[in-house]
This record gives structure tokens, sequence and C-alpha cells, in this order.
């Protein structure tokens, strides 16, 4: 089922994404990188469509390496897997003998599989116990920091990464909650979010668990910390030509894709010097206008498109040595 499931999976923006990332990758002996493999669709789409290219694949989660891997089995030895963190890829790169790649994807977020998978704990829609973890080897699931985190901490945690303007009303009710009994399944916390937000807010913007369980979810994969880390090694990673793309789901992660393409971009030297040294020039050409959206069509057939932004780059000097 998870193999049919794999095979079906649509990936967002994916006729863009090919369309951006695909001409560097004509040239014999080049390589993509794909620091969020997933299930492996942006992948197996930019395989076809560059018959020279090698991919080097990453994700945290074995599972979904295991389901990419049946997925991409028919490109044979020109695909190679490992599971990392997207930040740890000048290691993953090392490693393959790689250090400079013609294209990098980072597909942020969750995979349709984290989210279908019950077990996992992603879903609010679904009881389940709560984990959380895309690297199932790790210590730390989403109980543990439900039932141990201070009311400030859990406050903290749901205005940064999930953006929710009741979050000490919900962090001072799951402090309550929990004192008589630890949190350990989704159903039981999306009560407590329910009855933790005004009756007038929980008919409008959606779930009403949805921001808590998006903030849960970044602070148990420390995602910001980790994205952070990626976006000047992806940079540092490209070619000559090369080109990076970014899919962010929310604007903490589109704020800092952002920034980091806007300053590469950027001339770096004071203003006033007649000519900027070459090490001071910018790194990057920006492909992108803003952010990029799905259109109606694709958010209508994949709903979970819907909240993507894509941004996207090339590297137009050299790489240092």
């Amino acid at each position: 089922m998870d193999g049919q499931r794999a095979a079906a999976h649509v990936p967002v923006m994916c006729a863009r994404i090919v369309e951006l990332l695909t001409p560097p990758l004509q040239a014999h002996d080049s390589v993509y990188l794909d620091c969020t493999l997933g299930l492996g669709g942006h992948a197996e789409a930019i395989l076809d469509a560059c018959p020279h290219a090698t991919l080097i694949g990453i994700d945290r989660d074995q599972h979904a390496l295991g389901l990419a891997g049946e997925r991409l089995a028919r490109f044979g030895d020109r695909v190679q897997l490992y599971q990392a963190r997207y930040d740890e890829l000048p290691a993953v790169l090392a490693e393959a003998g790689r250090p400079r790649v013609q294209a990098i994807l980072a597909d942020l977020g969750l995979s349709s599989m984290q989210i279908d998978r019950r077990e996992r704990g992603f879903a609010y829609s679904v009881d389940a116990p709560l984990d959380m973890r895309m690297d199932d080897t790790q210590a730390l699931t989403a109980a543990d920091l439900i039932n141990q985190a201070s009311v400030a901490e859990l406050t903290g945690i749901l205005r940064r990464f999930g953006e929710e303007r009741f979050a000490e009303r919900i962090a001072r009710r799951i402090a309550a909650e929990r004192a008589g009994e630890p949190f350990t399944t989704s159903a039981r916390l999306v009560r407590v979010i329910e009855g933790a937000i005004p009756a007038a807010a929980r008919a409008t913007g959606g779930h009403p668990a949805k921001r808590t369980f998006q903030a849960l979810r970044i602070a148990v994969n420390d995602e910001l910390v980790a994205l952070a880390g990626l976006l000047p090694a992806a940079i540092d990673a490209l070619a000559l030509r090369g080109r990076l793309a970014v899919l962010a789901y929310h604007s903490g992660e589109d704020r800092l894709v952002k920034n980091a393409l806007r300053d590469a971009a950027s001339d770096r030297a004071p203003r006033g010097l007649p000519t900027v040294p070459a090490e001071l020039r910018a790194q990057l050409m920006l492909l992108t206008r803003g952010a990029e959206r799905p259109g109606p069509d694709e958010v209508q057939l994949n709903p979970r498109a819907a909240s993507a932004r894509l941004r996207a780059g090339e590297r137009i000097v050299e790489v240092a040595a």
C-alpha cells in the first residue's frame, strides 16, 4: 500500500521545478541534489528529464528513503541515497565525492506519507500517538515536549512556529490537563486545544489544532534551525550556473529562504566603492520574482499545495576554492 501511494504521489509545483532546475543538468556528469527526497516525485521527474544527471537524495526519514528507493530503482546507479538531516549536506557531498552540484531542491515540511501514516502522529484529524518525529531514531517526541515544557516554553513555541494568537491560553490549558495525566495521544490534545480557543475563533481559519500541531512538529524536529544551516551550505555547494530551488509552506520557513536568497543575490561591498571586489560580489541571480505560488488547478487537484511558496536562484560567480 505504501509503495502504491508513493507511485501515485503528485509532487508540488513539479512542472515549474523541472523547468527551473533542468537547464544545468543537461551536461554529462551533472548532479542533482534533493535535500528532502520524500517519496521521490520531484527526483523521478528530473531524472526522466535529464538523462545525463545523477541524483544524490537526502532524507532524515528512513521509511521515506525506502519507498523512494523503490520508486527510483529503474534509474539504477544514477541514484545515491543517504539518511541525513538536510543541513548535513556538506558531509553527504563529501562522502559522495561531489563537493559541487548543478542543481539543488529543498521541498520543506511534511511528505504525504508522513501525514497519511497514522502512527507517525502528525495529523490532528485522527487519534494517534503524539510522536511527530521525522527521524524515529531520535529521542524527543511531541509527547515529551508537551508533557515537559514549561508554560512559557510552550507559549513561545506556539507563537513562533505556529503564529497561534491563543498560544498562552492553549499552553496553560495543556499544563493544567497534564497535571492530572500526561498526554499520550492526539485526540485528547485536540480536545484541549479546542477548549482553549474561544468559540468565535474556532469557527474561522481552518481546524483549531492546525497551528499548534505545526508548531509542535517544527519544534520536535528542530526544522528552522536545520533550515538556517541548510541555506548557506546549499548556496556554497552550487557549481557555477548551478541552481537552487526551495519550496516553503509557512511564513517562518519562507522568511528564512527569502532573506538567504536576497542576501546572496546582493553585493556586500560598502557603498561608494568605485568597483566591487570579486569576493564581495553577489553570488546568486534570483530566478523567481518574489515567491511563486501554485495555480488554482493544482490546488484543486492537491489541496496540500495551497500554502506552497517557491523561490529559486542561480550561482553567477565561481565557487571560492
